[in-house]
């Protein structure tokens, strides 16, 4: 009998029958893990580098204030008041300035506590006041866009 007069099922049957060849070792999962962690270390490090810059830029524009409040020193180191607190208030001006161009904002405390932006630290009677109002502010509280950096700490009316 030729091969070409075998019935199809034994073809079939010895063809299932040999062992099929083993592939030949692929390391594309190694090069794809090696490629992964090659990203991975990549974008530390530019994350790490973008972070330097911004800390930098932000430092760099601090230095004017700084300089401001070493002048202010000096002048109370020459008792001269007057000087003193116009370089206060000039440094205190500077610096807020500063801070409001980086998106700092003040948060507002006039009407109701509002728990989010407030931190009530105590509650006390106060006549002509509704209740849970914001009676005083005891520190001020920021905001860095919209996220809270410090609440307002205040007294609230019961």
């Amino acid at each position: 009998m030729t091969d070409e007069s075998r019935p199809v099922e034994e073809e079939v049957e010895e063809i299932v029958e040999e062992p099929a060849a083993e592939p030949a070792p692929d390391d594309s999962y190694l090069r794809l893990a090696a490629d992964f962690d090659n990203y991975r270390k990549r974008v530390a490090r530019e994350h790490a580098e973008l972070t330097a810059r911004a800390n930098e830029r932000l430092v760099n524009e601090l230095l004017p204030v700084l300089d401001d409040l070493e002048r202010a020193l000096e002048a109370a180191a020459e008792h001269e008041e007057a000087k003193l607190e116009e370089g206060v208030q000039l440094v205190h001006r500077s610096l807020a300035s500063l801070l409001e161009r980086h998106g700092l904002t003040e948060i507002g405390t006039e009407g109701a506590f509002d728990p989010h932006v407030h931190e009530a630290l105590l509650a006390q009677p106060a006549e002509g006041a509704e209740e849970g109002s914001v009676l005083q502010v005891l520190q001020k509280g920021y905001k860095l866009g919209d996220k809270v950096l410090r609440p307002a700490r205040v007294i609230v009316a019961e």
